[in-house]
């Protein structure tokens, strides 16, 4: 589970990527990048392949990312990248958290 990966805040930003998000990137990698071609491999557009792409991205980088260290914080931050969850909630979920555990505001 996502949730237990989390934990360790020494884990590298590629153990915490689920298997379908590396399956994503190696097939990425083998088509050298080209989104026009993994549209036509996974028949989906290509604004969709973007997308898609552009979630990953955000998602590595709350996963790299030093400064997150609570692991409540960067799952909402990871399922608010993969668009899970809206700002809102995000907002409400790291405020509800911050007040639990004193947190700075």
């Amino acid at each position: 589970m996502a949730g237990n990966r989390l934990a360790s805040p020494n884990r590298r930003w590629v153990d915490l990527l689920e298997e379908e998000d590396l399956a994503f990137i190696k097939r990425f990698v083998l088509a050298s990048g080209s989104l026009k071609e993994m549209a036509e491999a996974y028949r989906i557009s290509y604004p969709t392949v973007r997308l898609r792409l552009d979630r990953l991205i955000a998602k590595i980088k709350v996963y790299d990312s030093q400064e997150i260290t609570s692991p409540l914080e960067r799952l909402a931050r990871a399922k608010f990248a993969e668009g899970k969850i809206d700002i809102d909630t995000l907002k409400a979920l790291l405020a509800a958290h911050r007040e639990e555990t004193g947190g700075p505001s």
